[in-house]
């Protein structure tokens, strides 16, 4: 029994079909369709945004976000906190090339990406480095007022 030829543009391609190859092609085709999907959302303008990876960790005083910006320098990322919502913005730009791109599997355009914090934060000594391709942004706990005992004063 002879198993099917695969036909590439109208020529006969060389060896057997290999179903296996077949199905894994389809497979990460599949996968690049879903993860674009996904993890882009459009802004307001119509453009393609995408969401870098992130962690937020919950210290016992403070908030640590952590994102992976790699290749996105300091000029390019924004941050903004109102309230106990963190929002960073940007863009890794698009590097100018010579040949031609064949594959593309790396992320480039405006990211967006926010934190609804569980408390409260000291907005003003928020503190945040970009360093090794890493944006770590830390966010202190507003403290707590402490319960104290007034005294009644009278006769």
């Amino acid at each position: 029994m002879a198993l099917p030829v695969r036909r590439t543009s109208g020529q006969v391609a060389t060896g057997r079909w290999d179903p296996f190859q077949e199905m894994e092609e389809l497979y990460q085709r599949m996968e690049r369709v879903m993860e674009d999907f996904f993890s882009s959302v459009r802004g307001t303008d119509g453009f393609l945004l995408w969401s870098p990876p992130a962690d937020l960790e919950e210290t016992e005083d403070a908030y640590i976000v952590e994102i992976d910006l790699p290749g996105v320098k300091r000029d390019d990322v924004h941050i903004e906190l109102q309230d106990n919502e963190l929002h960073v913005f940007g863009e890794l730009k698009e590097k100018e090339r010579v040949g031609v791109l064949r594959t593309r599997m790396r992320r480039t355009g405006r990211f967006d990406h926010r934190f609804t914090l569980p408390g409260e934060v000291d907005a003003d000594k928020v503190e945040a480095e970009l360093r090794d391709g890493v944006l770590t942004v830390r966010l202190p706990k507003a403290t707590r007022s402490q319960t104290r005992k007034i005294e009644v004063k009278g006769s």
